[in-house]
């Protein structure tokens, strides 16, 4: 009877620990951890260059000088692209899909149908730990930069058109970047 119960602890503690490794482990591929890289030294300081089709974010923080960020974006026909500036932050960010998200995948956002649901910030909440809120013309438009539940999205194109981050790396950007700072997506 002793041995049975020693297996069924170890079994619990095993898979305790297991749940407890972060992200399952996953590790994103070096080139997107955050870098220090070179810019033209006419690229203004205190504003985001993001370029989709290379999955990078850049903030330019100081003459000739970026952090460079590795990003998932948009998939094909729900990308953005333009000037847009960031008009509002929050940490561990509410949520709630827009009405063309649920539309396209009812499956999917079945929880959010014909009710006002939203869903808390925290752990579990695909905007992850922090989301900057991209505005254009004074209108916020449904997009941000934002934390990921889904790090293995950082470098493809599979979002509905906002740009994320790993947890960590949104963490960093988050302090660096006031209300207003211009975003370009080339």
């Amino acid at each position: 009877m002793s041995v049975a119960m020693i297996s069924r602890r170890t079994f619990v503690a095993a898979a305790a620990a297991t749940l407890a490794t972060p992200a399952l482990a996953f590790e994103v591929d070096p080139m997107f951890k955050p870098q220090r890289v070179g810019m033209k030294p006419d690229a203004a300081t205190g504003q985001i260059l993001i370029l989709p089709r290379a999955h990078f974010l850049y903030y330019i923080d100081q003459p000739g000088s970026a952090m460079r960020y590795g990003v998932g974006f948009g998939k094909a026909g729900q990308a953005i692209s333009g000037e847009f500036y960031v008009g509002g932050k929050k940490e561990w960010p509410t949520w709630r899909p827009t009405n063309a998200m649920i539309e396209r995948d009812p499956q999917s956002y079945s929880k959010f149908i014909d009710n006002d649901y939203v869903q808390p910030g925290g752990p579990g909440n695909p905007l992850g730990a922090r989301a900057l809120y991209l505005y254009r013309d004074g209108r916020y438009t449904y997009n941000a930069i934002h934390g990921t539940t889904s790090p293995r999205s950082i470098g493809r194109s599979v979002s509905n058109g906002c740009v994320r981050m790993i947890n960590e790396h949104v963490q960093d950007l988050y302090p660096r970047v006031p209300v207003g700072t211009k975003v370009t997506v080339l």
